[in-house]
């Protein structure tokens, strides 16, 4: 049972990254762009984690899989932020602002 939840929790992340990867294209603001793709990447991740959590079971792997989706999750943000901060800082402009 858990393994068929699993591999539906994994379809469903790799469908919504692939539904926001069109969406990125969409925007012609570097800034934008860069919001999605943080978004996408993020909650896409943590989607297909949980799939495979799910799919391996509970055990000490588990638990281990479960550190680096805390880690993702706090760092992803913060490494977009720094790469929009030194793009505005630096006066990088592409597309319609």
């Amino acid at each position: 049972m858990f393994d068929l939840l699993g591999t539906i929790i994994i379809v469903i992340g790799v469908v919504f990254v692939s539904i926001g990867v069109i969406g990125i294209y969409r925007f012609n603001n570097f800034y934008a762009r860069a919001l999605v793709a943080s978004k996408v990447d993020t909650v896409g991740f943590i989607t297909i984690i949980i799939g495979v959590i799910f799919k391996s079971g509970f055990t000490f792997f588990t638990l281990k899989v479960l550190v680096i989706l805390i880690v993702s999750m706090i760092i992803n943000p913060m490494i977009t932020h720094s790469i929009v901060r030194s793009a505005k800082i630096s006066g990088y402009k592409i597309g319609k602002e």
